[in-house]
């Protein structure tokens, strides 16, 4: 018998989250390397779900307060190898090659700011992640006013040129 659940993940201001999932208890060291690797003055938080031997929430990272929020979340998840990554003073758009050449990674399911809900089966063997709902249903499709808000907000943020 399978059993659904949802873990809401809330994004602290100023934070973005990455969900993905891996193999391999190194996870958690490669993935702080990684980060740290790919912006200097990054702050972040890692938990990383080990799915055989002990089973714990192996965490690191250089915050201590998003490492705790990334442990604490992790263990609400609670699936397979997942892990969970908040950082701060970086975008994912920074980061996301970096942890996608970890040889453990698997996959990424979201990068974001927006809130997300992480649907889980559950069985008796354990939990996996079925999907993820990133942010809200979209309202309309952009117009005119909206092209120019979105132009104008990429380069006030330095990701485009004046």
């Amino acid at each position: 018998m399978i059993e659904f659940k949802t873990v809401k993940v809330e994004v602290p201001k100023d934070c973005n989250v990455i969900l993905g999932m891996a193999h391999f208890i190194k996870t958690v060291e490669d993935l702080y390397e990684a980060l740290v690797n790919a912006v200097p003055n990054i702050k972040f938080g890692i938990g990383f779900c080990e799915s055989s031997g002990p089973c714990l929430v192996r965490h690191e990272g250089n915050n201590e307060e998003l490492r705790q929020l990334a442990a604490e979340k992790a263990f609400e998840i609670a699936c397979g190898h997942s892990f969970i990554i908040f950082i701060k003073d970086a975008y994912p758009i920074n980061v996301l090659d970096k942890i996608k050449k970890v040889p453990e990674v698997c996959t990424i399911y979201a990068a974001t700011a927006n809130p997300l809900e992480v649907l889980i089966a559950e069985s008796e063997q354990g939990r996996g992640i079925v999907a993820v709902i990133d942010g809200l249903k979209s309202k309309g499709i952009e117009e005119i006013e909206d092209i120019r808000a979105r132009k104008e907000f990429l380069r006030k943020i330095g990701y485009k040129l004046g």
